[in-house]
């Protein structure tokens, strides 16, 4: 069910640049987004300081590129998170002494403040490339393919990191500690 949730705001703006236009996909968005946080606040699940941040993005860019009737602010939307995300891991661990993906990972796997540090990094790398491709894909490229590589690419990208990430990560973790992760 968040998995449907979370994807829910780009299928939307998938099926409504593919039927439609960037504009009308851009309105239908907003909306879909706002659903999302609404139907997370009514099943009662957790919403993320990344829902709550991806919902202001998305009002910011989508009124910016309603009212001005310019798709550059929308296709610029993507980037902007990723570049935000990655400036975060890299500027969490020397301003705030945390690492990101450790917190986020670290019941699930055991692993030296080397491998977390490289990891963090990693995706930090990871953002900034996907940021970059966005812009290549979305400047470059029909604002359909550009759809497609937003809603499928990136995900499918982020995906495959990921478990080369836990991959990596797991190559430190006892046996034990492997086996009471897999009872979960």
């Amino acid at each position: 069910m968040n998995a449907f949730i979370d994807f829910l705001p780009g299928v939307v703006f998938l099926a409504a640049l593919l039927l439609f236009d960037i504009y009308t996909a851009t309105a239908l968005t907003m909306g879909a987004t706002v659903l999302q946080i609404a139907l997370l606040l009514v099943l009662r699940k957790k919403i993320t300081a990344v829902h709550w941040f991806t919902l202001g993005v998305v009002l910011v860019f989508g009124t910016a590129t309603l009212v001005l009737h310019d798709a550059t602010f929308i296709k610029w939307k993507p980037t902007v998170i990723n570049w935000i995300m990655a400036t975060a891991l890299l500027v969490g661990p020397p301003l705030l002494g945390k690492n990101f993906i450790r917190l986020l990972l670290q019941e699930h796997v055991k692993a030296p403040d080397v491998a977390w540090a490289r990891a963090n990094l990693a995706w930090a790398a990871l953002f900034v490339v996907l940021g970059a491709a966005n812009l290549v894909v979305a400047f470059n490229f029909s604002e359909k393919t550009w759809g497609v590589f937003k809603v499928f690419g990136m995900p499918a990208v982020i995906a495959v990191f990921s478990v080369v990430l836990m991959l990596y990560l797991g190559r430190f973790s006892p046996p034990e500690v492997e086996a009471e992760v897999s009872k979960r």
